[in-house]
């Protein structure tokens, strides 16, 4: 059971978040904005509700919904000073690659899946899940950078990481697609190559963004 205040932390609305996270095209509706908002303020009640954990962010959209806010400074101040006592500080998208030790309080993602699914009553949205949030429009970042090679044998091509492993494996005719991901560490969606549909190249890049081999850039 959430504390009054915290309650009202999520019930605060903002529409200038909405209008910019439309305006930075983040979202494409005023009504996917409210919910990628509702999810940035659930992150703050949750990190407040549970001080014995240290929780980062686990999505790149959700994070880009609590910049939106962050850049309406004196709204955000308020909002902070209001219902969590204080200026509420960012907290970095977490690096499921990185070799950095966590603290001893860091909560893994199923420690906050967890404690979403007991706050809130209802299954952790498909938005803290980055591969369901990867679209033409998305930037993508390799988490592996000039360590990633091409292989291709009869009607397929693959994707090879630096330990010889196949991370990725389709059909030939992607193989322009393959490469420029293999070659670029930073890129739209709708950058790769090789004539492929918008949703061609979406269903590329998601297994590699479910792997940890791209993540979302923020």
């Amino acid at each position: 059971m959430l504390e009054p205040q915290l309650e009202q932390a999520l019930a605060f609305p903002a529409p200038f978040v909405i209008d910019r996270l439309v305006k930075d095209r983040v979202t494409d509706t005023p009504a996917e904005a409210e919910l990628l908002f509702t999810e940035a303020k659930r992150y703050l009640v949750l990190c407040e509700a549970t001080p014995q954990k240290s929780f980062g962010m686990h999505s790149a959209v959700v994070d880009q919904a609590w910049h939106a806010f962050i850049l309406f400074t004196a709204e955000y101040t308020d909002f902070g000073n209001r219902f969590f006592g204080g200026y509420v500080h960012h907290s970095p998208v977490v690096d499921h690659d990185s070799a950095a030790q966590p603290g001893p309080n860091a909560g893994s993602f199923n420690d906050f899946q967890s404690r979403y699914e007991e706050l809130f009553g209802q299954p952790l949205p498909a938005v803290w899940y980055d591969d369901t949030s990867v679209a033409p429009s998305r930037r993508v970042i390799s988490a592996r950078a000039g360590t990633l090679t091409v292989d291709a044998a009869d009607d397929t091509v693959e994707l090879i990481n630096d330990t010889g492993d196949s991370v990725l494996s389709v059909n030939a005719l992607a193989r322009e697609a393959v490469d420029f991901i293999a070659h670029h560490p930073d890129f739209y969606v709708r950058e790769l190559p090789g004539g492929l549909t918008d949703d061609e190249k979406v269903g590329l890049i998601q297994p590699l963004v479910r792997t940890g081999v791209l993540r979302m850039a923020q």
